[in-house]
């Protein structure tokens, strides 16, 4: 009963954002667009949600439309990580992908507080002619523990909150909604007619007509036991060294972002009862790591961590880390990954004579969300004009490092990131201008000081210092 009364309390904080959409002018397209046919498929297998958005617009007004909008409440927005979108070209085998640019936007007469983005189309759709859209929309921290602390032989339980009927600024025909739950241990979940469930899959719909606007808040409470590995802060320092290797340099900030652990830890249990004990923590991690890495180290602040496994080969390379302790809900770990790459692989020269660095933004962590991620690229001593090429927006920044034998110091790019998550593990390039001269600098420096310290000697063993005559 308690457990009853929490939830349905925990509906009506969920409605409260929603209810400025009530009495709210519905946005009237000037293009007047309309979706014919929508489907959603919700995955909530992981901590991570993935959430896939296929429509069928169509134009029944009188004029071209080059965008489409979207529709996200306060609540998404708030966690959203990533947001693509692509237009659906041909039929079946022989079906492709095109990418949309999706950018945010705002209409004059949205309902409060809901955040629109606008997909901009590469062919205007004229009067009568309708088009297939494929969305990718990936949130992290949307699952919401429920008990938020749980004992070690607890099974975890999470809420996830959403509508039954998907937000849009254009009326809908047709529309369903496909939710996908680790197993089928799914404590409770509001029905919405039609509502069925077959297996680890809740099924929502096919509602009929829907007016811009529409809604339905539901909440579905079920289990997850996945690994909620999240990274608070990651700083990866990428030092490039022209004399022929990289060394790379992850700091980690390691949190389990579950429900919160209670009462005592017992190993015993742990290690003798590992399905039923501590279900929801986890002992392992793997780093996907590029190719041809060497002088790999795993430490903390203690020391070196020898419970390190690296798997290699031509293709990729694998490091499957563990923790000196189990991480369960709340619990924090920091630690070091370092390795070296050549350099050939990595660094190129570009038409024009430039310098660039081609490297894969994002974790190496696999399946884990960075609140925070920082990549500080240390180019050589003596680069100049340096400028980064990412395909998402970041924060950048220059600050300068020095190290060994520097004069004049070394120039940092930074790149600053909030709410990554694996889709953002795409390359990235740093152009710079280097004049090769700039690598005899160091040698010269150490040739310089050997030979003044030779002839120090040397004057030393000639001069008579004696002061008997």
């Amino acid at each position: 009963m308690e457990a009853l009364i929490r939830g349905r309390l925990a509906l009506v904080f969920f409605v409260l954002p929603f209810l400025s959409l009530l009495g709210t002018p519905s946005y009237v397209s000037s293009q007047e667009l309309q979706i014919i046919n929508a489907e959603r498929r919700i995955d909530l297998t992981s901590h991570i949600v993935k959430v896939f958005l296929t429509l069928k617009v169509e134009n029944t007004g009188t004029s071209p439309a080059s965008e489409i909008i979207l529709a996200f409440p306060p609540t998404q927005v708030e966690h959203l990580a990533l947001l693509k979108g692509a237009a659906t070209v041909g039929k079946r085998k022989k079906k492709n992908y095109v990418p949309l640019d999706v950018n945010p936007t705002e209409l004059p007469d949205g309902p409060n507080g809901t955040q629109f983005f606008s997909i901009s189309l590469l062919n205007p759709l004229n009067t009568g002619e309708s088009i297939t859209l494929e969305v990718l929309l990936i949130l992290t921290h949307s699952l919401e523990p429920f008990p938020r602390e749980i004992s070690q032989s607890e099974s975890q339980l999470v809420y996830y909150h959403d509508s039954a009927i998907i937000l849009s600024p254009y009326h809908i025909k047709e529309q369903t909604t496909y939710i996908k739950t680790p197993s089928t241990k799914v404590e409770s979940f509001t029905t919405v007619e039609p509502t069925n469930r077959l297996g680890t899959e809740l099924k929502y719909g096919q509602y009929d007509g829907r007016p811009p606007y529409s809604f339905s808040p539901i909440i579905v409470h079920f289990e997850n036991n996945h690994p909620f590995a999240v990274v608070e802060e990651l700083v990866r320092e990428v030092e490039i060294s022209h004399w022929g290797s990289i060394q790379i340099t992850e700091h980690y900030k390691l949190v389990h972002g579950g429900a919160r652990h209670k009462g005592i830890f017992s190993r015993v249990d742990y290690q003798s009862r590992p399905s039923i004990s501590g279900a929801s923590s986890f002992k392992h991690l793997l780093a996907s790591l590029p190719p041809r890495v060497h002088s790999v180290y795993y430490r903390d602040e203690i020391g070196n961590i020898s419970t390190s496994h690296l798997r290699t080969d031509s293709r990729k390379s694998e490091l499957e880390i563990e923790p000196r302790y189990p991480l369960f809900g709340g619990w924090k770990a920091t630690f070091i990954v370092g390795y070296g790459l050549p350099l050939q692989d990595f660094l190129f020269e570009s038409s024009d004579g430039r310098r660039f660095l081609n490297f894969s933004f994002g974790c190496p962590l696999v399946n884990t969300a960075v609140d925070k991620l920082i990549i500080k690229v240390v180019l050589p001593e003596g680069s100049k004009d340096p400028s980064a090429v990412v395909p998402f927006s970041v924060k950048q920044h220059l600050e300068t490092s020095y190290s060994y034998l520097d004069v004049i110091g070394r120039t940092v790019v930074v790149l600053e990131k909030e709410n990554v998550v694996p889709e953002h593990n795409s390359p990235f390039q740093v152009y710079y201008n280097f004049n090769p001269l700039s690598m005899l600098v160091e040698p010269l420096i150490l040739v310089s000081a050997f030979f003044l310290f030779f002839m120090a000697c040397v004057a030393y063993l000639h001069v008579d210092l004696s002061i008997r005559k």
